[in-house]
């Protein structure tokens, strides 16, 4: 286990529903991939491992979790805007997803 954080430091952390609209291979990284997610009131670019357990059309329709307030960060030359929530199992990415049909955008509380 992590070291505990308080109430007030969790509540800091923007999870938020978003739609995968578009996910493709980035050239030369096998490990990664380029989703173009939908997060209610914009479309963003998410880098996202896994790429080589998932091939980019199994994600494109999903509906995932993000923690949506992350600086952005340069990921083999893409601006990533959030960050994918997986569990780790093994080492290989299982992703966070809903059962019911919730908007994108939706805050996660």
């Amino acid at each position: 286990m992590s070291e505990p954080v308080s109430y007030e430091e969790f509540a800091k952390l923007d999870l938020r529903i978003c739609k995968v609209v578009k996910a493709e291979k980035i050239e030369g990284r096998s490990k990664l991939v380029k989703l173009t997610v939908d997060v209610g009131d914009e479309i963003r670019t998410i880098v996202a491992g896994g790429a080589e357990y998932y091939a980019p059309e199994q994600f494109v329709g999903r509906t995932m979790v993000i923690v949506a307030n992350l600086k952005p960060k340069l990921i083999a030359g893409v601006e990533s805007k959030g960050m994918l929530l997986a569990a780790d199992i093994g080492g290989r990415p299982v992703w966070l997803t809903v059962d019911e049909e919730v908007s994108p955008g939706t805050k996660i509380r």
